[in-house]
């Protein structure tokens, strides 16, 4: 299947692993342009010198602090410096540490708003000028199925993962008029280094190791498995090209069949 993706252009942001690496391999390989976003300098350059090994694609690394608004604008405008433009835009941010409603502090939440929330408003903000004048756009929203129903002992993304979903929803409307379109995709369980450091946090405070608790969870998911980051990243590719343009607003789990809301 023609995904209509080839020579436009993606910034994904949190790329130098997990669901944000995948997201810009799969579309690396589907022919685009790929604008990558990390902390760290040497990683981010690294990352985006396999990937471009791995598929032949243009990928470049910019260095942001997804929590810091002016860092957020200096990339956005170093990307179009760049690449001229931004097709389709990725939010991924990780996630904020886990922990319990007691064990959380005030700053605890301050930084998870500024990640995971604010993050994803502000660099849309800041590429939405040109989707617009382009009449053609995608942004699409990396979260977790705790928006529909609440994982244990992630307090702070449990609560700020559902401010996005209120927030894409809210502009969704308004941004179809100009042909760009906002959707978000629910994960589920994923062998990431995220879900490691979960699982490590669950491990320590049950006193046992952190294999038996993926398998825990694996047990609990219809599949009987964690999903490969490429599994998301497969979703990503479909919600950013021309097959998936009557779609918008929407929240779309990959999950293995772990939610049991029917809706």
């Amino acid at each position: 299947m023609d995904l209509g993706l080839t020579a436009k252009v993606a910034l994904v942001t949190a790329a130098s692993q997990g669901l944000g690496r995948a997201s810009a391999a799969v579309l690396a390989r589907e022919g685009m342009q790929v604008a990558i976003c990390a902390r760290d300098e040497v990683t981010t350059r690294r990352v985006a010198e396999e990937l471009h090994a791995a598929t032949g694609a243009r990928v470049e690394g910019f260095v942001c602090d997804l929590t810091d608004s002016a860092a957020i604008s200096i990339m956005v405008d170093a990307v179009l410096a760049r690449f001229g433009t931004v097709h389709v835009l990725v939010n991924n941010a990780g996630g904020p540490p886990p922990g319990q409603f007691a064990d959380v502090s005030d700053a605890d939440w301050q930084r998870a708003f500024e990640l995971t929330l604010m993050s994803q408003v502000r660099v849309t903000r800041a590429v939405l000028p040109v989707m617009r004048a382009q009449r053609w756009g995608r942004v699409i929203n990396l979260s977790s199925y705790s928006v529909k129903q609440p994982i244990p002992d992630i307090m702070l993304s449990n609560s700020l993962r559902l401010g996005g979903i209120g927030w894409a929803k809210s502009i969704a409307a308004s941004l179809a008029a100009d042909n760009v379109l906002i959707n978000t995709i629910a994960t589920g369980w994923t062998l990431t280094d995220r879900v490691s450091q979960m699982a490590s946090s669950r491990a320590a405070a049950g006193e046992r190791e952190s294999s038996a608790v993926l398998a825990e969870i694996a047990a609990g998911i219809p599949l009987k498995r964690l999903a490969r980051p490429e599994e998301i990243a497969d979703v990503v590719a479909f919600l950013a090209s021309e097959r998936a343009s009557y779609i918008t607003g929407t929240v779309i789990p990959v999950d293995g069949g772990i939610i049991q809301s029917p809706t």
